[in-house]
């Protein structure tokens, strides 16, 4: 009963806010005081995507988004924590490649977007490419810190009873740094699906990136913004399911209280 209130109090604030922000949208339409061919009511918006004709293809392009956006944010997952179990366990190499490692996310992915399409064409490589170079960074950061912040005592303890620098990491480092991984990938998982739409947006063919840019090109605001709410929604639902196998996974973390007194001593 306690979780249901608690999950209760923290859904209806959003909910209530969100609510509101639809009723003035439909007012703000239904009042005129924006054209509704540039920006159509939500009841258009639903009545458009639910239309025989426009829903079975929202379906097939967010079918498309789905499956660019798992290759993306598995591969860039993946990718990110081996480099970051690497530059934790190789201190050498963490000096030469950290620097650089931060010097590449001043590179736009506007920019990257094109030089993807240049070097590799119009097919899914460069897409999913340019997604898992996105989620790549949150990751590696978020693990690397979890791995560098492990407690120093439990560590040198480790070390009195004769543990080498794999049992360490097994058994004590990446444990250690569960919750530091799970908040890049909860980043990771937003930034996966924006990126992935924009990568749909440069061949606009298949995915709700794509059909976004056809529906503005041939004036069907309501299906455009269909596709944007679709897009939304499946952004949320992937930070959703992230949330859920850190639950899973994260049995226990520190309160307050505690860790106030572990950083006091």
């Amino acid at each position: 009963m306690d979780n249901k209130r608690n999950l209760w109090s923290r859904v209806w604030p959003p909910a209530l806010v969100l609510g509101i922000l639809v009723a003035c949208w439909q007012a703000a339409v239904s009042f005129a005081l924006v054209k509704d061919w540039m920006i159509p009511s939500p009841a258009e918006v639903v009545k458009a995507a639910f239309a025989s004709n426009v829903w079975p293809r929202l379906m097939e392009h967010t079918g498309a988004t789905l499956g660019l956006t798992a290759i993306g944010f598995a591969g860039g997952t993946a990718a990110g924590f081996v480099l970051a179990a690497l530059l934790h366990l190789l201190p050498g190499v963490r000096r030469g490649i950290y620097p650089l490692l931060i010097l590449s996310q001043n590179v736009p992915i506007v920019i990257l977007g094109p030089i993807m399409t240049m070097l590799f064409g119009y097919g899914l490589l460069p897409k999913a490419l340019l997604v898992m170079l996105v989620c790549f960074f949150p990751v590696c950061i978020a693990m690397l810190g979890g791995l560098t912040g492990t407690d120093e005592s439990l560590r040198n303890y480790m070390r009195m009873i004769g543990s080498g620098k794999w049992t360490l990491f097994w058994r004590l480092e990446l444990p250690s740094a569960l919750q530091s991984l799970f908040s890049g990938l909860k980043i990771a998982a937003s930034y996966s699906v924006l990126s992935a739409t924009f990568a749909e947006m440069l061949s606009p063919k298949m995915g709700l990136g794509g059909y976004m840019v056809l529906s503005t090109r041939g004036y069907m605001p309501e299906r455009a913004f269909a596709s944007a709410i679709l897009i939304i929604m499946i952004s949320l639902a992937l930070f959703g399911l992230i949330a859920l196998v850190e639950r899973a996974v994260i049995r226990w973390r520190p309160g307050k209280g505690e860790a106030g007194r572990h950083a006091g001593s």
